[in-house]
């Protein structure tokens, strides 16, 4: 089938490049002509395992397209998929222009009937009125069908998850429009779900809530074991050995970040305001994740008084391993507060180091070596659990650092490990580690 994915960031790139390796032929659309001239050279614009091979590959079978030129890459297209950002707005509502520019991309340029698939994360009621929009602008006789196909993808893991996924939600109008979706995902032989327009929309941030809930409770749980001297990675284990809690989402530290947790559940929030509905939960849950985000620097202040002077070597500032995405990560706050508070900060990261200085104004030094962030700094902060920061022997902080002071917040080594190293450690919701040297 000929499809059209208008958007290549991250839902839209991967969607383009899986939809293109499972026998589809799709043009990606962006208006950034310079992304797009990345893209045609094979070069990835974003991080992810595994998308670069394939992205070439169906390059080279000729499945997969860019263009910024909306009249040839919506030539032809049996479907259109819009995977437009959907960014916050400070009301803590999304913001539809994106969405909006590109309902008007298609009806402007569609010759023929067209199934129209947003795959945007959009409040519920947005997609009919898409559909509505296209409709007071298309040409007489061309045909509109809407249908919502929420995306559940991870970063880092997008391409495992978009080929083992849990789930294809698929909300349209009329049974043709899901007979012809399902066909189209039919080869990733992953369960459909077909259901309304409304309920699709309300599926991708129901579970996106339910799943920053869970976060924001068992952290919480960790900041009350710190409290009563009991260890929340045996408690999470031992809640997560019942199938009606699972052990998913049950790993404590300092919030949760990215291009969807934050937006979804503040837009959720205030989509509720809207219709009168005050969602109080939602507003502890983030409520929750903002303090969790600070607790490493009361800890840090706790253990040193003051951190002025101080050099802190910051492990991590992508909000999540095998992505150099910094949206929302703690890195942002953190950085910020600790430049603020007199520290001299070296951030590490593998993959985002160079993304640092274009997402934080605040003085720092940016390095994709380890052993550089480490040398000669006062204490150590891991931020993200990248795999490198957890196979690294414990025994580095006592080599390199002035003194081995680690503030984990992903908790990335045991306690005994810790110990047998001869750190001081401080993690989230376990037990402080602290050498008799030290006390």
């Amino acid at each position: 089938m000929k499809i059209a994915v208008i958007g290549t960031g991250y839902v839209g790139l991967v969607t383009g490049v899986a939809l293109a390796e499972i026998g589809h032929t799709v043009t990606c659309i962006d208006v950034d002509p310079e992304k797009i001239a990345e893209l045609n050279q094979g070069i990835p614009t974003i991080y992810e395992p595994g998308l670069g091979e394939m992205m070439l590959r169906n390059q080279k079978r000729r499945r997969l397209h860019f263009t910024d030129q909306h009249r040839v890459g919506l030539d032809g297209a049996d479907v259109v998929y819009l995977a437009v950002g959907t960014p916050q707005l400070a009301d803590g509502s999304a913001n539809l222009r994106y969405i909006e520019q590109a309902a008007l991309d298609v009806a402007e340029y569609a010759q023929e009937s067209v199934i129209v698939v947003i795959k945007s994360t959009v409040p519920v009621g947005t997609n009919m009125r898409i559909k509505q929009l296209m409709l007071s602008h298309v040409r007489p006789g061309i045909a509109i069908r809407i249908a919502s196909n929420p995306e559940f993808l991870r970063e880092g893991s997008a391409i495992h998850d978009t080929f083992h996924g849990d789930r294809i939600i698929i909300g349209t109008e009329d049974h043709e429009t899901a007979d012809v979706l399902e066909e189209i995902n039919a080869p990733f032989g992953i369960p459909v779900v077909r259901t309304d327009v409304s309920s699709s929309e309300m599926i991708k941030y129901a579970s996106n809530a339910f799943l920053a809930t869970k976060i924001s409770f068992i952290n919480e749980i960790a900041n009350l074991c710190e409290k009563l001297g009991a260890d929340v990675e045996e408690v999470a284990k031992g809640m997560g050995l019942d199938h009606r809690i699972g052990s998913a989402f049950l790993k404590a530290g300092i919030g949760y970040g990215g291009s969807c947790f934050p937006k979804d559940t503040n837009a959720l929030v205030q989509l509720a305001g809207n219709h009168h509905h005050d969602f109080n939960l939602l507003k502890s849950v983030i409520e929750v994740n903002n303090h969790q985000q600070q607790l490493l620097i009361e800890k840090m202040l706790t253990r040193f008084g003051s951190l002025h002077g101080k050099k802190v070597a910051v492990l991590g500032l992508a909000f999540k391993p095998n992505t150099d995405d910094l949206r929302e990560s703690p890195a942002l706050v953190l950085i910020p507060k600790l430049a603020e508070l007199g520290a001299e900060v070296v951030c590490y990261d593998p993959i985002a180091a160079n993304q640092g200085s274009k997402w934080i104004s605040a003085p720092a030094v940016y390095t994709k070596s380890v052993s550089k962030a480490l040398n000669g700094a006062d204490c150590a902060m891991i931020v993200t659990d990248w795999p490198d920061i957890k196979r690294m022997d414990p025994q580095t902080f006592v080599r390199l650092l002035h003194e081995p002071i680690v503030f984990d917040g992903r908790n990335c080594y045991t306690i005994s490990a810790a110990r047998k190293a001869g750190i001081e450690y401080y993690s989230i919701g376990r037990p402080d580690v602290i050498p008799e040297v030290s006390k």
